[in-house]
Order: structure tokens, then C-alpha cells, then sequence
């Protein structure tokens, strides 16, 4: 192998990982809890389409005025109300 090859290769896996990782953890469809406009986004439909989602049973958290949908119950909406 050519001198610094190891070097170089170890610098750019690792330069990879850690763009991975970033984008990884600062989607919002990768956390378990988003705001209402993420939970539209991951179910790819509009903010007011996800409101009659609500309407229609999609459960949604409210503590002290802060509304959370969980990714998992979007999903389970989602397969509810497949036919």
C-alpha cells in the first residue's frame, strides 16, 4: 500500500460516520416523539390533513400546551385505517 493510505482511508470513514450519525440523529423522522408539523412530514401529508387525522382518532400528547405525536402511533393510524 501507498505511504499515509491507511491514514487517509481511516480520515475519510470516519469523516463519513460522523456526517451520518449528524444527519441521522437531526431527522426528525428518526426520533420516537415529533411536533404536530414533523408528524405531517413523516406521514407525508399537509398540516391540515393531519389535523383531520386528529379528528379521526390519531392520538396526540399534550402537556402544558406542548403537542407530541409518537412515530409509532402515526404508523398505527396508518395501518388502521389502510383498506
Amino acid at each position: 500500500m501507498p505511504s499515509g493510505f491507511e491514514e487517509e482511508l481511516r480520515n475519510v470513514v470516519l469523516a463519513t460516520v460522523k456526517d451520518a450519525f449528524a444527519e441521522f440523529t437531526e431527522n426528525p423522522q428518526t426520533r420516537e416523539w415529533m411536533s404536530l408539523k414533523e408528524g405531517a412530514d413523516y406521514a407525508g401529508v399537509s398540516f391540515n390533513t393531519f389535523k383531520k387525522f386528529r379528528e379521526m382518532g390519531l392520538k396526540v400528547c399534550v402537556i402544558d400546551g406542548v403537542k407530541r405525536v409518537s412515530k409509532a402511533e402515526i404508523d398505527n393510524f396508518l395501518k388502521r385505517n389502510s383498506h
